[in-house]
């Protein structure tokens, strides 16, 4: 069978696959290598280091992000935007524990990196979100900053199997958005009694 014709898209959705099965800490040139059937020295036409691989992984992963959470809240606000954002976070770090990783540990290069449109993406979709709760912008702030705190630490807890004590982790994870529901709105209350 011929080997497929490499590009750099190519060789990071292999990388991206491959560190879902594998975690983002083992990647390595030469288990990709091995895995498209090429040497080693064959991907280094398309990316320039294993570096170089890592970074265009984490700004694919943050897209793709971005993409599951904006699509899950699509025609939603509230409470409902909430429940399905925090679920499509929690479902794509189960399915894509490697990339998420990945994207978690890039930082940008500079202001021509794609990763800042990446990011602002991710961020614009979390916003979006949160939008039905009308909060003010130092109030979003600190939302999108708890968001990402607690669903980032649940969501990578459960993936790695971090939660032992028998009770069913989906209604934890119900508990939480109702916590985080109600916390969401208190604060838009106590805004608008000032």
């Amino acid at each position: 069978m011929p080997r497929a014709r490499l590009t750099p898209q190519s060789v990071t959705a292999a990388g991206a696959a491959l560190i879902d099965e594998i975690g983002f800490e083992n990647l390595s040139m030469g288990l990709l290598a091995e895995r498209l059937g090429v040497k080693t020295p064959a991907l280094y036409k398309h990316v320039t280091s294993q570096a170089d691989l890592a970074h265009r992984i984490a700004v694919m992963a943050m897209a793709e992000f971005a993409d599951a959470i904006r699509d899950a809240i699509q025609g939603r606000a509230g409470s409902d935007a909430l429940a399905a954002g925090a679920q499509a976070m929690r479902m794509y770090v189960q399915k894509h524990p490697g990339r998420y990783a990945a994207g978690n540990a890039a930082r940008p290069t500079g202001p021509d990196d794609p990763l800042v449109p990446a990011l602002d993406r991710v961020v614009a979709s979390w916003a979006a979100m949160l939008r039905g709760y009308r909060l003010d912008s130092v109030q979003e702030i600190h939302a999108l900053r708890i968001l990402r705190s607690v669903l980032h630490g649940f969501s990578t807890l459960e993936a790695a199997g971090g939660f032992q004590i028998d009770a069913p982790v989906d209604d934890s994870f119900t508990w939480m958005i109702h916590f985080l529901d109600h916390g969401l709105r208190a604060a838009t209350s106590s805004t608008l009694a000032r």
